[in-house]
């Protein structure tokens, strides 16, 4: 938990300590966007008012000037051909003034839209247009339209009043030209200090979004990849053992949460680490003691069986003599204690050679080949004949592989389970007993099928036990070690044991063996009686 200091940090300082990442930069992309905004707006308004300007420049005030030159040059051909045809009284002079006539109509239609908006343009251009009005009714028309004759006559007559009424248009058009050039070097002006203001304003635009990008970069490392990277680095370390690291989150509020539950996590790890080394420590001491009472319990077996081997051959031995020697002739009572005696001895001779053989499983029995299947079982049909042969049993199998074993261990599979097939067989029909393989992958998969009596399913698992037997030993001898014997070696070799469910009648053993190369074919061999 965290304590409570006595200087508290400013108030703005906590609520930004509180700051995710996503706030953050939830908050650093709303500014930036309106930097760029703010920026962008600018940009627009300066490349809208160069655009404007020179719009001005270009589409009014310079063709406006071009145009009010035109008809000063069109009044000035005018000029020129009214006074040449009334000098000379030539008609040919008159053509400069016809086409100065259509040069002027055609400039001043287009000059007057260009100056519509400008009141002192439109007054000056009204005061042209009312001298050239004046001019031509009272010089140009008449001399024009006269003949030669008049034409020189009324030329000389009104030279003096041309030459001023064209004076005066002179002048009107000199001032409609100096303040469309007046206009002209204005709108230029302002052209030029509008580009250079968008050029600053370009400028200043390009240096807030460096420094943005900057700031922005900046920030993330400082705020995010930097904290994540601290973080990385501690975990990293941690990863690699070091568990007494403690993990300090830095930067915005989860990241620093993160952080926290990491550190949490690195703790918890190192509560169960060092619960893990304790257990173990205590495991490892339970299994040496496990090994070394599992070693002395092997070998007092091992010695008591052979201890107890001497005194139960002298016990069997002189109660097999007494029953001999003195039967029949005590009374029926004593004959029954003799027999119960003898037989009492026999079944436990067996038992100590079973439990001898159990005991060997795994250690004495251990030494690994290539075993033939069926050669071994071939020769556990040779030791079983004579059970064979009295109860009538016909024992199929297929063709069986060779594996990697203990010779002794899978003969002793073999006749177990077949003895068993053999013992538990059922009085109503002949024993049929069929020895199955098939390979999967790896594994080799044996089933011993017969159709004696059956195992109940409450029994499948516990027949696989020490010592359970199922019957009594008056209806079916045995010790109840065979089948714990061979869930022994199967798992001594890498296998698994179990009864099939889905068998009926009888009883089938599945098997498993791990393989070892190629098999023969699988082809069953016929019925084989020894």
């Amino acid at each position: 938990m965290r304590t409570a200091t006595s200087s508290e940090p400013p108030q703005s300082e906590g609520v930004f300590s509180r700051w995710t990442t996503r706030r953050w930069l939830r908050t650093g992309v709303c500014v930036t966007l309106a930097v760029l905004a703010v920026l962008g707006s600018l940009g627009g308004w300066a490349m809208w008012r160069t655009s404007q300007l020179t719009s001005e420049l270009v589409d009014r005030r310079s063709p406006a000037l071009i145009e009010a030159m035109r008809v000063e040059q069109a009044l000035v051909n005018q000029e020129t051909g009214i006074r040449g045809y009334g000098l000379s009284g030539r008609p040919d002079f008159l053509q400069p003034y016809t086409q100065g006539m259509d040069d002027e109509k055609n400039a001043l239609r287009r000059l007057r839209p260009l100056v519509r908006d400008d009141a002192r343009a439109s007054a000056d251009l009204a005061e042209t247009e009312k001298r050239a009005g004046a001019w031509q009714q009272r010089i140009a028309r008449p001399v024009s339209s006269a003949s030669a004759q008049d034409a020189m006559k009324l030329t000389a007559q009104r030279a003096t009043e041309g030459k001023a009424a064209f004076d005066a248009l002179r002048k009107a058009l000199a001032r409609l030209q100096a303040h469309l050039q007046d206009e002209r070097a204005a709108a230029t002006g302002d052209l030029r200090r509008a580009v250079t203001l968008r050029n600053w304003v370009f400028a200043v635009i390009a240096v807030v979004i460096l420094l943005v990008a900057v700031l922005v970069f900046e920030g993330l490392r400082r705020g995010i990849t930097g904290p994540l990277s601290r973080l990385g680095t501690d975990a990293r370390e941690v990863a690699q053992g070091r568990f007494d690291r403690s993990i300090t989150g830095t930067g915005p509020a989860d990241l620093r949460e993160l952080a926290a539950d990491v550190d949490s996590m690195r703790g918890r790890l190192l509560e169960e680490l060092q619960f893990s080394e304790a257990s173990r420590a205590l495991l490892d001491e339970q299994a040496a003691d496990l090994k070394r009472s599992n070693t002395e319990l092997e070998q007092f077996a091992y010695v008591a069986s052979h201890d107890l081997q001497e005194p139960l051959r002298k016990v069997s031995s002189f109660t097999q003599l007494l029953q001999r020697r003195y039967g029949g002739q005590l009374d029926e009572k004593a004959d029954q204690y003799i027999a119960f005696a003898v037989d009492g001895a026999n079944r436990m001779q067996n038992l100590i050679n079973d439990l001898l053989a159990f005991s060997r499983v795994g250690r004495q029995y251990n030494d690994h080949q290539e075993v033939d299947l069926e050669a071994l079982l071939d020769r556990a049909l040779d030791n079983l004949s004579v059970t064979v042969e009295e109860t009538g049993a016909e024992i199929a199998h297929d063709a069986l592989p060779t594996v990697v074993g203990d010779p002794t261990q899978l003969g002793m599979l073999w006749q177990n389970l077949l003895s068993n097939a053999v013992k538990f067989r059922s009085p109503d029909r002949t024993p049929r007993i069929h020895v199955g393989a098939s390979r999967e992958g790896d594994t080799w998969t044996f089933a011993v099928s017969d159709n004696g009596i059956g195992i109940a399913a409450e029994f499948r698992e516990k027949v696989f036990v020490l010592f359970q037997r199922l019957h009594t030993k008056d209806a079916y001898p045995g010790t109840g070690i065979g089948l714990a014997m061979c869930k022994k070696v199967v798992e001594f070799h890498g296998g698994r044991i179990r009864i099939d469910d889905g068998h009926e009648p009888g009883t089938r053993v599945v098997f498993t063996l791990p393989a070892a190369g190629s098999a023969p074919g699988a082809s069953p061999r016929g019925t084989q009686q020894p």
